[in-house]
């Protein structure tokens, strides 16, 4: 059993989400060895507009590349991706933050093959297993695909 458990804001944000991503965060969180939040599920266009905006006409870093966003309710009428930093969150690059980052990629990647549930984490969107190989940094991000992680 876990030493870890998703606090009240994280459930809040997974309100909305695809029951089976957040089927995959929930089991994950209970294999994981590091802690970590769901810091956005659902996004609205204006919300994705606005991160958009942030490190172009806004001050700070890029965050998003796209203004159509998987965060959005899809054809099912659910979002069909979460944004899930280590915790406590720390945004810098160093070698021990990605190893964190990574932690939490592995429980994902863990708990979507033993659900069978296909997930594509951001890191490594094209699935090969090599995170960051192409400069891919949304480590942060999971949402369901096609094809499973690596």
């Amino acid at each position: 059993m876990s030493k870890y458990a998703l606090g009240k804001r994280s459930l809040a944000n997974l309100v909305g989400v695809h029951p089976d991503l957040v089927k995959v965060v929930k089991r994950a969180m209970e294999i994981t060895t590091q802690d970590f939040t769901v810091t956005e599920g659902v996004r609205t266009p204006e919300r994705q507009r606005e991160l958009y905006a942030q490190g172009r006409t806004k001050p700070g870093n890029k965050v998003t590349w796209v203004l159509v966003s998987n965060h959005f309710k899809q054809a099912d009428g659910f979002g069909h991706a979460v944004d899930m930093p280590p915790y406590p969150i720390d945004w810098s690059n160093s070698k021990e933050n990605i190893a964190r980052f990574d932690a939490v990629a592995d429980a994902m990647r863990r708990a979507s093959i033993e659900l069978g549930i296909n997930i594509r984490w951001g890191a490594d969107w094209d699935q090969d297993g090599k995170p960051r190989e192409k400069g891919e940094s949304d480590s942060p991000h999971f949402e369901l695909a096609k094809k499973g992680m690596k």
